[in-house]
Parts: C-alpha cells; structure tokens; sequence
C-alpha cells in the first residue's frame, strides 16, 4: 500500500527535521506537510528538500476541518504524524486559550477528519500523536517518568497535551482507530526558535545580552537532540507497537544552572571570549508559576523494544547544535527580527 504520510507542525522546529528524515530516507513515500505557518513555522527550515517530488507543502491550520477534509481526499492520507502544537509553557500562561484550541481542538479534528476518511479498514492506517513528558507532571529528587506513570500537568500546556493525549486513546478505544503516542523530553538542536532555553540563550550570549534563569537554577531536564527524537519516530512509526505509548529521552539530567554554565563556556572558547566572560550575563528572575522542578524519562521500552538510543551524549549535541547556530546567523536573524 502506497503510503501518504501527513506530517502536521512540519515546518516547526521538531517537524522540519522530521519531514527530512522521511523525505530523504523514504522516495517511495509521500509526504505532505501541514503547517499553518505561525510564529513557529519557517519554511527556510525546508529548503533543502523543498523541489523533492516526493513532498507537498499545504498552509492549513488544524482547527479548519473542512481544510483537513480537503487534504486528506486531494493527497490520499494513509497515516499522520502529528507534531503541530501550541508548546511554550510561559506562553500558555499569558494565553492559555490558544492551547485549548490549537492543542485539544485541533488533535480532536484530525481525529475526526482521519475516522471518516479511513473507514475502509482502519487496521490499514496509523495516527501517531507526538506529546510531551510534561504531561505527568513533576519528579522528586529520585524516580523516572514510565509509559504507566499518571498524568498530573500543572501548566495549561501540559495539561492541553495530557487531553490530546486521551482523545487519541479514546479514539483509538471507540472507534478502533490505529494509534501510538509518543512522550518526549527536551528537545534541542538546529532550527530551533529563540525562546526556549538553549537556542534563547545561544542568541543572548553572542549579543553579550543578559541569560535570565529562572529561580535559582535548580530545575532539572532530561534532554534529547532533536535528529535523535526524529530517528525515535521513524522507529516508533514503522515498528512501534498498535496502541501503544513510548516514551522518548535523552538518557541524561542536567539542572538549568549546570546548563547554562556549559552552555557558557562552550561559547566562550568558540567566540575566542576569555574564559568566565559570557557566565557573567547570568541573572535570576523570579521564578514562574507551576513550575515543575524535575522531569526524568525512563526510555528503556523504546530500547528494549524497538532497538532505538540516543547517538551524542549531551556535551556532543550541544556543541554541534552550537556550531550550527554560529554558523546560520542569518538563519537566527531572521527569526529575531521577524523578517522570515
């Protein structure tokens, strides 16, 4: 069976690289990647692939079902991929309705639009959600986030993602629709908007601006370069288990502190800057609400079963993700300014 594969949020920073792995790696496929192209998406992220015959780009927002309809007839979707979400928590804070609508509303009508479309068997079909750890909640010093662990969100975003999550299953359950779910750590790498930590702070330390951590440093994340979450999908979407969740980590802690001081020293030595220079940027700000303090992925099933483990350690993927911010200023420029 020829397969279609739309890939939702494909020219948002984890969906780009996604769409090329499939793209590159699969002639045989069809991708078509839906983006509504908000503030998050930037189809420089493409370019490389763009004249591929084997991709389409559709603009489209999830929350338009009759656009969906229209996608999934035109192009013939046999499976999703579905990555288009609403996902930084402090903006959920400030606009916690966007979330609901993008991140509930949205799964919910490409649940329905993929029920009516794949009524011949949908034993033939996969709906692969993509969320976050964030949905169980925060950790102690101690334990590990497992597939079994209960969801407890404590922001608006979590708890947007934590309700997708269950209308996934519940379609899955209802209406037999072939389903798995993804739960991911951090994400970092090439690509990636300058809000979240890593890409923020690469940007302030190149324009000597201040590193504003939040309360005294000590929340801790396991973090996942984001080629290996996309190697994690291909593996979880052609061998994963129907019905099933595997969370997806990076083997590896770090407390936001420890972080930014690496993240600083790096820079320091690839700037030419003296050492400890680019640490001095650092101030604290009064930490946000509900801010959980540790998330810990146990991604031993996805090892076990489907062979799949991260390629860099942490230190390796940081300073390649570093080299390539350095080396795509305009890229950084551009999104800073707006002007993509």
């Amino acid at each position: 069976m020829q397969k279609n594969i739309l890939i939702t949020g494909g020219a948002g920073f984890i969906g780009s690289h996604v769409v090329r792995l499939f793209v590159n790696k699969y002639p045989h496929y069809r991708i078509v990647n839906l983006d509504a192209l908000t503030y998050a998406g930037n189809l420089e992220n493409l370019k490389d692939i763009e004249h591929n015959t084997n991709y389409v780009f559709e603009k489209a927002n999830i929350l338009e079902p009759d656009a969906l309809k229209n996608i999934f007839t035109t192009h013939g979707i046999t499976d999703v991929i579905h990555l288009a979400a609403e996902s930084h928590v402090d903006r959920s804070i400030l606009s916690p309705m966007d979330f609901i609508y993008t991140n509930i509303v949205g799964t919910v009508n490409l649940l329905q639009t993929a029920k009516e479309c794949w009524k011949d068997d949908y034993s033939k079909h996969r709906f692969y959600h993509v969320s976050t750890d964030e949905v169980y909640g925060t950790l102690g010093a101690e334990g590990l986030f497992t597939e079994t662990t209960a969801y407890s969100p404590n922001s608006p975003y979590s708890a947007s993602k934590a309700s997708s999550d269950h209308f996934v299953r519940a379609y899955g359950e209802t209406y037999g629709i072939g389903y798995v779910i993804t739960n991911c750590s951090n994400n970092y790498g090439p690509n990636h908007f300058p809000e979240k930590l890593i890409p923020l702070f690469i940007n302030n330390i190149i324009n000597k601006k201040p590193l504003p951590v939040y309360g005294k440093g000590e929340n801790t994340r396991d973090w996942l370069y984001v080629i290996d979450h996309a190697s994690a999908i291909d593996a979880v979407f052609h061998k994963g288990g129907n019905h099933e969740t595997y969370n997806v980590g990076g083997f590896n802690e770090w407390k936001n502190i420890d972080l930014v001081q690496l993240m600083c020293n790096l820079m320091d030595e690839k700037l030419g800057r003296e050492k400890g220079e680019s640490e001095q940027l650092i101030t604290y700000v009064t930490d946000r609400p509900g801010h959980d303090l540790r998330y810990a992925i146990d991604a031993s099933k996805i090892n076990k079963e489907l062979g799949w483990k991260p390629s860099v350690t942490f230190e390796e993927g940081l300073s390649a993700t570093i080299d390539w911010y350095l080396q795509n200023k305009d890229w950084l420029q551009h999104v800073t300014s707006g002007d993509y």
